[in-house]
This record gives C-alpha cells, structure tokens and sequence, in this order.
C-alpha cells in the first residue's frame, strides 16, 4: 500500500490479501491484486495525492455542487440529503450524475424527488 493510505484503507488491503490466500486465489500475486482493487477504490473516492492536488487547486469535477464530497458519497448518503435540497440544486445533482457516474438507481431517486416537488 502507498504511504498515506488511510487506516481503513490499510485494513481493506490486509483482508483482501488474506482472503485470496485463503482462497488460493492469485497464487502468488495476492499483494499485488489487493493493492490494486485497494488503489483503485481510492482513486474513485478521490483519496489519493492527485485528487487532492485537484481539489487545492479548485479543479475537482464536484467541487461546485450543492454537496460536499459528492463523488465520495454512497447513493443511500445522497438519498438522505434530498429532502434538504432546493429543486434546482437536485436538477444539478441529477445532471452531474447522469454525465459522471450515471447510477440508475440513483438517477431514478432523482427524478422520483423531482416529479414529488
């Protein structure tokens, strides 16, 4: 794991090497395939030194949305605070998904709110 990897991070790794010994999986490889699934998770939730350069200097593709940290949020955590938003603010959530990450189940959550208000 790079240095700086958060604990939980650090956690994910060891029980993802352990269970593809356990499993017999990657002989000989388990660290290296950990280390990727591990990496690539904190790439999406922009956890590592680029995204964070990104986000200092004001380029983070999120940064202007109605919630902190959306790329990092869980679609129950973006559920949650709809209820919160203005109409507007939901329609601009619903576009940024649509172009980014383009979760059905959320984008359908979306349109549900929109058509209630």
């Amino acid at each position: 794991m790079p240095r700086g990897a958060s604990p939980k991070r650090e956690r994910e790794y060891e029980e993802l090497k352990e269970k593809f010994e356990d499993e017999g999986r990657y002989k000989g490889r388990e660290e290296e395939v950990a280390a990727r699934i591990v990496n690539k998770q904190r790439a999406e939730q922009g956890e590592t030194n680029a995204a964070h350069e990104e986000d200092r200097k004001g380029q983070s593709p999120d940064r202007d949305l109605p919630v902190k940290n959306y790329d990092g949020l869980t679609i129950e955590e973006v559920t949650s605070r709809l209820a919160k938003l203005q109409h507007k603010d939901v329609e601009k959530l619903r576009d940024y998904e649509k172009a980014h990450r383009g979760r059905k189940t959320l984008l359908e959550e979306f349109d549900r709110h929109l058509d209630k208000s």
